[in-house]
């Protein structure tokens, strides 16, 4: 698609992945609405960077109804959505609480349903659109601790698969991307030790670039699936 007709939904946009795919898109030209559930936060980043700033908890049916309606007449229509908002949880299973688990099914999975569902019926109506949900390496391959995050994104994958078989017919392009790790908030935010920062380990530009380059290919095709690893990362 041409990026500067892009009209585009980036969940979970006020920070990492989400905040410089928003970059990358304004600076090709596109329309750009991001959400958060933080709303002064979002209100700062959307300013910064030239974003519509909608405040919305996508685990929140209502929220997502008003998020994806609010996008439409922001942005004057809607062809894009990166699905991205998402946290983590690691625990080994024997000591996995139920409450942590079912918080991230609801903002992972459900939410991501959620958004995904509200824009597919825009899409579907104007026969266009694109969505990029926004998975990991951990959707592809378990490990300890990972219970609760791989099955939130090991979900999104098969969700994904199934969108596209529906929505393939209204000339809706799904695709899947998997990160591998990205040096982010994402660690800390999920309870586990903030690193130091690695040059030789993926930023968050990395996979803005890979998101930009997915879209940005002719409509006659699309990449169903990429995944994006490090090239040698050191420790």
């Amino acid at each position: 698609m041409n990026l500067s007709e892009a009209k585009v939904l980036i969940t979970g946009g006020s920070s990492g992945i989400g905040l410089e795919t928003a970059r990358y898109l304004i600076a090709q030209g596109a329309k750009v609405a991001i959400c958060g559930r933080n709303a002064s936060k979002l209100a700062q980043v959307g300013e910064a960077i030239g974003a519509i700033a909608i405040p919305a908890d996508v685990s929140k049916e209502q929220d997502v109804q008003n998020l994806v309606a609010t996008a439409i007449d922001k942005l004057g229509g809607l062809n894009v959505l990166v699905n991205n908002a998402a946290f983590g949880h690691f625990s080994p299973l024997m000591e996995l609480e139920t409450a942590k688990f079912q918080e991230l099914l609801a903002t992972n999975v459900l939410g991501a349903m959620m958004v995904g569902k509200e824009c597919a019926k825009h899409f579907a109506t104007q026969q266009y659109g694109n969505i990029i949900n926004i998975s990991s390496s951990a959707g592809r391959a378990g490990f300890a601790g990972g219970t609760a995050y791989c099955a939130t994104k090991f979900a999104l994958a098969g969700m994904t698969e199934c969108w596209r078989a529906e929505l393939r017919k209204h000339n809706v392009r799904v695709m899947l991307l998997n990160p591998s790790e990205v040096q982010t908030e994402f660690l800390p935010n999920s309870g586990r030790e903030k690193r130091p920062f690695n040059e030789t380990k993926l930023q968050s530009k990395e996979i803005a670039h890979t998101i930009t380059m997915m879209l940005s290919m002719d409509n006659v095709g699309f990449i169903t699936e990429a995944t994006v690893w490090a090239t040698n990362p050191q420790n």
